[in-house]
């Protein structure tokens, strides 16, 4: 069996304003929230609207992501979840399949970088 390398991926996200209201009210919910700063092991941290689709690793994009969006995966001021399938259901967004949401991290605390 041998891969196929993917040389372009169209990577752009574009949401229906209704389908993106309902996908940022659920990544901005406090529940949704405290759990990902219990994950994060953070007191406090912001939804910064980013959305990017995650995309096949190549040498073009070796963190498999946009390359835009890599500044983000570098940073410990930054999280990068994968947004719940609940969630694209209930926002009625089916493609893309796969939605990653960023973070900011508001409270100074690096600890999950040690």
């Amino acid at each position: 069996m041998s891969l196929k390398i993917i040389e372009n991926f169209d990577a752009s996200v574009q949401l229906d304003p209704e389908a993106q209201e309902t996908l940022f009210q659920l990544l901005t919910h406090e529940s949704f929230l405290g759990q990902i700063r219990q994950q994060l092991n953070c007191a406090e941290l912001e939804f910064t609207e980013c959305l990017f689709q995650p995309v096949p690793y190549s040498t073009a994009t070796p963190k498999g992501m946009p390359h835009e969006f890599e500044q983000y995966h570098d940073s410990p001021e930054y999280s990068i979840i994968n947004v719940p399938p609940n969630f694209m259901a209930k926002a009625k967004i089916f493609k893309p399949s796969r939605l990653c949401a960023i973070y900011r991290r508001l409270d100074g605390d690096r600890n999950h970088q040690d």
